[in-house]
């Protein structure tokens, strides 16, 4: 099957002093032809470009193509500022005055995307200005931005300065489509890799999350095993002799810490990051989020903190550890105070968010035996100033 990926970047006109969409070039850098779950995919780039109706063609080309069919916006969305309220994409040429004759009709994606006969998906993560928010946020809200499409993605405020990097949802939702899941079979499900996004990106507040709809099979996959090429025939004697006993094959591992522990200390931390947050979704679907098995996600997901060097969220990911144990297990618990002693450690290297975190761990400290001495080091710290914020 032949498929189709088609990334449009809407953003106005470079030479005004902007910089580069630089999600537009995450995207169009992380291979794109590997995202569809088709033996074969053209990958077409539509950047800076001006006027609807040449979109409007590239469009009309791509839903022609019979397979999957994935399409990738980002950029600026508007609103005319009169007369209409018309949501657009912004295009090279576009601004507010202007966008209602320079930029693409949000219909007309919708519209054109939809008599494509093939799995479609949209996944969008644009910003808006405060003109048009109220009329994106609407259309979000009642199901006009999707238009009966399956779309997930983000919308987030335009910043008062173009940022150096990648929107943060796309950074993380591709390193959870490059991450794959161990257990999804060859097709990705796009609303599980939308939810693993929020969860690991740092979106700016007042950001919207999208997601509508459910499509066939559009996203490939990577983890999947790849089914093993059928042995070589081999050749019969005429008078075969007896078969001999051969030892069973023994299963794969189906253990994922080895191979998410290799990332982290290999440095590759998202993408660790990314398959810990997959196998713990797997875990709170099928045993409920106050299991031992997914309490032991969130010490997975504690020391891949640690093995990063974010020391803060670590000291707070092993104090809800720690807490769980002791939900569970009393205070006499030995893996609970194991859990506590570790994120004693992460929050004395926590720095100057180490004062914040204090009178959580101080009140964990209380709870169990023996834990005066540290109790007294965490009452130290909560006598000291607090860290001036710099302005």
């Amino acid at each position: 099957m032949h498929g189709c990926v088609l990334l449009l970047d809407g953003t106005p006109d470079r030479r005004r002093g902007a910089l580069p969409n630089p999600t537009a070039h995450a995207i169009a850098g992380a291979g794109p032809r590997g995202f569809l779950a088709a033996a074969s995919a053209d990958v077409v780039q539509l950047p800076a470009m001006a006027g609807p109706q040449s979109v409007l063609a590239y469009l009309r080309d791509a839903v022609r193509v019979p397979g999957p069919l994935l399409m990738w916006v980002t950029g600026h969305l508007m609103v005319p500022a009169r007369r209409s309220t018309e949501i657009h994409l912004a295009l090279r040429e576009s601004t507010a005055a202007t966008v209602r004759y320079t930029g693409l009709p949000w219909e007309w994606l919708t519209r054109t995307l939809r008599e494509h006969a093939g799995p479609t998906l949209l996944l969008v993560d644009a910003e808006a200005d405060a003109h048009a928010w109220p009329h994106v946020a609407a259309a979000a809200h009642d199901g006009r931005l999707a238009a009966g499409l399956a779309l997930g993605g983000v919308i987030t405020p335009t910043p008062d300065k173009p940022s150096l990097e990648a929107g943060p949802y796309t950074r993380a939702f591709l390193t959870a489509l490059s991450a794959g899941h161990p257990t999804a079979g060859p097709v990705l499900d796009p609303g599980l890799l939308h939810h693993l996004a929020l969860s690991q990106a740092a979106l700016p507040e007042g950001a919207l999350p999208l997601l509508y709809g459910s499509t066939g099979p559009v996203l490939a996959n990577r983890a999947a095993p790849r089914p093993a090429a059928p042995p070589p025939p081999r050749a019969v004697p005429e008078h075969p002799a007896p078969p001999a006993p051969e030892p069973p094959v023994p299963e794969e591992a189906t253990d994922p810490l080895p191979r998410i522990l290799a990332a982290a200390h290999a440095g590759r931390h998202n993408e660790a990051a990314a398959m810990a947050a997959a196998w713990e979704q797997q875990t709170l679907r099928r045993h409920g989020p106050h299991s031992p098995e997914a309490g032991l996600w969130v010490e997975v997901r504690a020391d891949l903190a640690r093995l990063a060097g974010d020391h803060p969220r670590a000291a707070e990911l092993w104090m809800s550890a720690a807490a769980n144990r002791l939900e569970r297990g009393g205070a006499s618990d030995a893996e609970a105070l194991a859990a506590l002693r570790r994120a004693h450690y992460c929050w004395q290297h926590s720095g100057e968010r180490a004062h914040g975190l204090a009178p959580a761990l101080l009140a964990l400290w209380e709870r169990v035996p023996d834990g005066a001495g540290a109790a007294a080091d965490v009452r130290a710290r909560l006598q000291e100033a607090p860290p001036a914020v710099p302005r």
